[in-house]
């Protein structure tokens, strides 16, 4: 399973890392937290700087349950067929 190392470095860490960045994003690589983030998108930036095509994982620091959201779809740009 792709980033199963990053999700499972995460969890292991995530009661540390809600005490000192919650809210944040972090950049986590392999069992590595690189860094936290005021939003997801200048953490991937770092990521692909530091990492380039190589994994890493960028995730919300947070308590609540995290809720996927497709853009496209949500943006009209692609439609569900039912």
């Amino acid at each position: 399973m792709p980033l199963e190392k990053e999700l499972a470095f995460f969890e292991a860490k995530k009661s540390e890392l809600l005490k000192t960045h919650a809210g944040k994003f972090a950049l986590i690589h392999e069992e590595e937290f690189v860094d936290a983030f005021d939003t997801a998108e200048n953490a991937y930036d770092a990521g692909v700087a530091k990492f380039g095509k190589a994994a890493f994982l960028v995730k919300k620091i947070s308590d609540e349950p995290e809720v996927y959201r497709n853009q496209a779809f949500v943006l009209g740009l692609m439609n569900a067929r039912i």
